[in-house]
């Protein structure tokens, strides 16, 4: 009984809470085309300093939120596009968009914050208005579908915290209104529960499966419009997912290979960055993206996202993480390790590489340049080193002991 009293104000306690924030509908219009369009709830957990102490004040995104139609905009030319929301004196909430031309994706999250508004921040020992960026979002979905995640959403940005719940986003709008195709986020899919039925259901994790075998080898090149590769790749790929299954009505654990055959390959190179998206048979996309330091000329496998859309999921199976340390290596040289790896993603995806040479910058000639092997192949390298000088070290001590007892025997022998 208790625990049912308990339970109910639980509740009535996280209900009153998603009363005070209000849903807001935010629209980014182009004549009278409409290129973004997000109907969402938010709030903002922002510490600021006073003259005796430091406080952290919650707010929520008010329902007189506004469209910055100076700020905001559609994509033109070269520009990405943005949705500013302004509310209160001086607040503001950016989010700027980009596409590979199959994912399009939130690139960065602004916070502005005006310390002099008093009703928010009393007693504050700054009337500064303080401008801060995230550009570790993990919001994307498939071109000309909508972003759709009840789940609370949260997001660092410089010393605040920004946090989305019942979001429904699309950027790239080929109408006026929201698609009613809908990327479902990984944090929805993992709580999603089977639709009713007679008889009672479960929603556990079926055991591991079984693997289907090692992936085939392919070749993945990215071109640059003079037709020149600029990003080489030769894997194979096989992805671990747990998704729900409308067949099994639970959800279960799978390993898809990767068909090279099957699998198109496209992407983009810049100065700093690359990616490489691969498709197949327009129910897959494989996206990757690499990172260069240009002060240590390292690059590093920084973004994997993976978007499905499989007959037997729920809904469409979207996990992805922009803040990974993959594939390290040098400016110049390629990455390579032939031993089996497990990129871990999210807790409901991770990647099996098999046989691997990447190189997203400076390819020349169509070719890789010289690798940088993986720690996994250099460990396996060594194993018959020390195992041949083991053995070497065997051989050698029964040498060094049948020489001493063959020197004492003939000891023995001038002795009598």
């Amino acid at each position: 009984m208790k625990l049912s009293h308990a339970l109910a104000a639980l509740i009535i306690a996280w209900s009153a809470v998603l009363g005070c924030i209000q849903a807001v509908t935010l629209e980014v219009n182009n004549g009278n085309s409409t290129c973004i369009k997000a109907e969402l709830s938010a709030s903002f957990s922002i510490t600021y300093n006073t003259s005796s102490s430091t406080r952290t004040v919650q707010v929520p995104l008010p329902d007189s939120t506004t469209v910055d139609s100076g700020s905001s905009s559609c994509s033109t030319g070269d520009r990405s596009p943005w949705l500013v929301a302004v509310f209160g004196p001086g607040h503001a909430l950016g989010l700027s968009f980009s596409t590979n031309g199959s994912l399009y994706s939130v690139t960065n999250l602004t916070l502005q914050y005006n310390l002099s508004d008093t009703s928010i921040f009393p007693e504050a020992n700054s009337s500064d208005v303080v401008t801060v960026v995230s550009q570790s979002v993990g919001i994307w979905a498939t071109i000309n579908t909508t972003y759709h995640c009840v789940s609370p959403t949260t997001i660092g940005v410089g010393g605040a915290t920004v946090t989305f719940s019942d979001m429904r986003l699309e950027a790239y709008m080929p109408g006026n209104d929201l698609s009613p195709t809908e990327s479902v986020c990984t944090a929805d899919q993992g709580s999603t529960t089977a639709p009713p039925t007679t008889a009672r259901t479960t929603t556990t994790v079926s055991p591991a499966p079984t693997p289907p075998g090692t992936p085939e080898r392919g070749t993945y090149s990215v071109i640059k419009g003079n037709n020149t590769v600029c990003l080489l790749a030769q894997m194979g790929l096989q992805l671990n997912v747990s998704y729900f299954s409308l067949s099994q009505n639970k959800t279960i654990q799978e390993l898809v290979n990767l068909t090279p055959n099957l699998t198109s390959s496209s992407g983009s190179c810049e100065a700093n960055s690359a990616s490489l998206v691969l498709t197949q048979e327009r129910t897959t996309t494989l996206n990757f993206t690499f990172t260069l330091n240009s002060t240590s000329s390292k690059y590093h496998l920084s973004g994997i996202t993976l978007l499905a859309n499989w007959s037997d999921a729920i809904a469409t199976i979207t996990a992805g993480n922009t803040s990974l340390d993959y594939l390290r290596s040098t400016l110049g040289r390629s990455y390579m390790c032939n031993a089996e790896q497990t990129l871990a993603v999210v807790p409901t995806f991770s990647l099996n590489t098999f046989r691997l040479q990447v190189q997203p910058f400076e390819v020349t000639t169509n070719q890789f340049a010289t690798a940088e092997e993986c720690q996994m192949d250099q460990d396996q390298m060594l194993i018959p080193i020390i195992v041949g000088a083991a053995l070497a070290g065997l051989v050698l001590i029964v040498l060094i002991a049948y020489l001493i007892g063959r020197k004492r025997s003939h000891a023995g022998y001038q002795t009598i």
